[in-house]
């Protein structure tokens, strides 16, 4: 693990038995105790996350606004002080560079919350469309963010103690927010389909606020969660992971994610292949036969292939092996498909999207 980037919390998860892997060049808990245990305390109780891999950028300047309505798919226009905003990244093509999360600190002040392994990528592509007075700057580095997730979470931060807000509404943050003595910037987003935060931090106070979490949450039955459960989490949600349901190779058109795409802005990278009539589109499957979906499974209808799988899972809230599969938009309403599974051919059925959401 010596090669590997390490987060401030890389000792925490040690002394706590994470079992560490490699994720994308990062030293990261894959599971403390179980996947699914982790999973399920998520869904009924609370968990803590370390997501202090993800990349942070930093923006400023009285050109911010038009630069982010010329990078990013949807509109900012009606963004202020204290809003957070999901959006693709598009390149000419329609092909997907990343999706992030835009935090609007203050007018010409934005920060970019970017995916860990297309930090430096998605670092150069801005700097690459940067015009007139626009200033970034990746402040990776200098940030912790754990992610508080689950229907215990607020009594878990008022155990902790909070001089503060804490934002209720959706996709809405509060800087300078002191939980468990640690100035925070908290937000109200996560990535498992939860009620939950996300905090923001000094990177050198990330262990005493896990510590702090950890110890206030004792009594809700809180868990340390790994990166099993946080993909099981958002993949049950049918949340897109990047690299699966969008890719360079795969426009947020075609991975069904309209409401963030505004084709009714002036202009924006992508925006004249993001028109054209999609040909495919990212719909759910149930498996009907006895097996497990994975990723890059082939799909069928009848002799046809028609598209593959993106990710795919048992789904542990639910019954059964289910998965999220890009295919043509002429048989996306298919009575029935076939997914290829080590040379065996099984069934399945079209499902809504999401697999599982919260009440």
């Amino acid at each position: 693990m010596d090669n590997l980037k390490k987060t401030p919390l890389y000792d925490t998860h040690v002394a706590l038995g994470g079992k560490i892997v490699d994720f994308g060049g990062w030293a990261l808990p894959v599971q403390y105790s179980s996947i699914i245990e982790e999973h399920k305390v998520v869904r009924n109780a609370v968990g803590l996350f370390d997501v202090s891999h993800m990349g942070e950028i930093m923006l400023t300047g009285s050109n911010s606004f038009a630069f982010l309505q010329k990078v990013v798919t949807n509109d900012i226009t009606s963004m202020k002080p204290g809003r957070v905003r999901y959006t693709p990244v598009c390149y000419p093509n329609g092909g997907t560079v990343d999706d992030i999360l835009i935090y609007m600190i203050a007018p010409e002040h934005y920060l970019l919350v970017v995916n860990a392994s297309n930090t430096e990528k998605d670092y150069e592509w801005f700097c690459k469309q940067a015009f007139g007075d626009v200033a970034l700057e990746n402040q990776s580095a200098d940030w912790a963010q754990l992610a508080l997730q689950g229907p215990l979470f607020m009594e878990v931060l008022e155990k902790a103690g909070v001089e503060g807000t804490i934002p209720t509404k959706n996709y809405t943050f509060k800087e300078h927010v002191l939980v468990a003595g640690v100035d925070c910037l908290v937000s109200a987003t996560g990535y498992t389909g939860e009620l939950g935060v996300e905090l923001y931090c000094a990177a050198k106070d990330a262990p005493k606020l896990h510590e702090a979490l950890m110890e206030a949450g004792r009594e809700y039955g809180i868990l340390p969660c790994g990166l099993g459960a946080r993909d099981s989490l958002r993949f049950e949600a049918a949340m897109p992971l990047y690299g699966h349901e969008i890719t360079a190779d795969i426009t947020p058109v075609e991975a069904d994610l309209m409401f963030a795409i505004k084709l009714g802005k002036e202009d924006f990278i992508g925006i004249e292949a993001l028109k054209e009539p999609r040909k495919r589109i990212r719909i759910g499957l149930k498996l009907l036969d006895k097996g497990i979906l994975r990723e890059h499974y082939e799909v069928f209808v009848g002799d046809k292939q028609v598209g593959f799988t993106t990710s795919g899972m048992p789904v542990p809230t639910l019954e059964g092996s289910h998965a999220m599969a890009l295919v043509d938009v002429d048989a996306a309403d298919s009575e029935e498909f076939t997914v290829v599974i080590r040379n065996r051919k099984l069934r399945a059925v079209r499902t809504p999207l999401p697999f599982y959401k919260r009440g």
